[in-house]
């Protein structure tokens, strides 16, 4: 099987090019990071320049793993329930469920490997302007020099091809054993999630208003409470379209479209609700806390630079990383759809109407997708506003959540439709005929 795993990538490389795509962002970020271990143990580094250099490495490493965990199970989930056909008759031909996995973990495992070794060179780039950026700053002496050794190559040797395998298990156990079991175990992780971020936003108020600590709790709450909404998303999604009525055929066939394909574009629904709550919340509050210190004349002491920093780029992985999923998960559910595009044509719709419904199907999702994830951001927001500067709602949630909605209409919809379009390039009766 194993063999079979690396003729399938070897044949069809196209397949997992989303997969791939996932796994080269994801080691690049690890090993970049990582390398700050590097750095900070090299001789002649100064103890600050150390404890900067390792606490970026830890926080935003750990991150890191995380998302390259959730994009590439996410790119593997599409990749795997577009081949069920295939895997089914695998196992009516003879083929037992651990030859399927062993054979979905070994494609997994060497597109994991490819992408691992392409980003070697962008790792070490990325390493030396992150050390860069620490030195203009403030944070790291300008002496230190930029190392790139056995952490940073070991974390992106085992991190990737082990996140990367996880996440194959977890598609093939979603497709192949159903998603009941999941179902039911969902609402209890959402709830307790959902408790625990409020407990935790509600908790701001315990500080006073120049506590070092007072960010980090409205942070995790709204985290959390993203989280909990993430999880409810299929139920989320088939609420909102229960009430929601669209003039035109388009609006009318994109809301029955999304309620038949609920449980699909759940993953979809999450990634926009958590890169929404997330990045809305961290700019917003951070932008409240830089104005504050500057409206009191303050100097920002080396902990409150690291932070602001960790900050940033946190919300830049997390953009950055959704939006891949975002893409790799649009693209290939929307090239999937070749054949319903193609019957609808048949039946007399022209390229304009499906594109319109495509339209529509986007802009319901990302309508959704920011609610619930403006909703778990102003969870934290509020608290933190409140106790830091006595206002309610700051002046700054505007413009972030302005540009925060814009890239996530900007790559919900504009994947979307960017793909359909090239999808329907393809004869009504030729698409019919080959998906057939």
């Amino acid at each position: 099987m194993l063999v079979l795993a690396l003729r399938s990538v070897r044949q069809r490389p196209g397949r997992f090019l989303t997969t791939l795509l996932s796994a080269f962002l994801g080691a690049a970020i690890v090993m970049a990071f990582n390398s700050l271990h590097d750095t900070a143990g090299a001789p002649g580094v100064d103890a600050v320049s150390s404890e900067t250099l390792r606490t970026a490495a830890g926080v935003v490493g750990g991150y890191g793993t995380l998302l390259v965990f959730f994009a590439v199970a996410s790119a593997l989930t599409v990749n795997v329930r577009q081949r069920a056909a295939e895997l089914e008759l695998l196992r009516r031909s003879g083929a037992t469920p651990g030859q399927l996995r062993r054979m979905v973990v070994g494609e997994a495992l060497a597109v994991a490997l490819v992408g691992t070794a392409a980003a070697v060179l962008p790792a070490v780039l990325g390493g030396r302007l992150l050390v860069e950026l620490f030195q203009d700053t403030g944070q790291v002496a300008a002496s230190v020099d930029h190392s790139f050794g056995a952490v940073a190559l070991s974390s992106g040797v085992f991190v990737t091809p082990a996140a990367s395998a996880g996440a194959a298990l977890l598609a093939l156990r979603r497709v192949t054993r159903g998603r009941r079991r999941t179902v039911r175990r969902r609402p209890v992780f959402a709830w307790a999630a959902l408790t625990a971020g409020a407990v935790a936003a509600s908790s701001t108020f315990a500080f006073s208003s120049t506590d070092e600590m007072l960010m980090a709790f409205p942070a995790q709450g709204a985290i959390l409470l993203s989280v909990g909404f993430a999880l409810m998303a299929p139920r989320l999604l088939t609420g909102v379209l229960g009430r929601l009525t669209l003039g035109g055929a388009s609006g009318w066939l994109a809301v029955r479209n999304l309620r038949r394909r609920a449980g699909e574009l759940s993953g979809i629904l999450m990634a926009l609700i958590l890169f929404t709550a997330v990045s809305t919340a961290t700019l917003t509050m951070q932008a409240v806390e830089s104005d504050e210190v500057a409206a009191s004349g303050l100097v920002k002491s080396v902990d409150a630079k690291n932070l602001e920093t960790l900050n940033y780029t946190v919300v830049g992985i997390i953009v950055v990383f959704v939006c891949v999923m975002l893409v790799n998960s649009l693209y290939a559910a929307t090239t999937y759809r070749g054949r319903e595009f193609g019957q609808q044509r048949l039946a007399g719709a022209t390229p304009g109407q499906v594109l319109g419904v495509v339209g529509v199907e986007g802009l319901v999702l990302t309508v959704v997708g920011l609610l619930f994830g403006t909703l778990a951001a102003l969870a934290g927001i509020v608290p933190f506003t409140v106790v830091r500067s006595d206002a309610v709602l700051p002046g700054q949630l505007t413009g972030v959540w302005t540009a925060v909605a814009a890239v996530g209409a900007a790559a919900t919809v504009g994947t979307s439709l960017f793909t359909a379009r090239r999808v329907l390039r393809t004869p009504a009766v030729r698409a019919v005929g080959v998906a057939a």
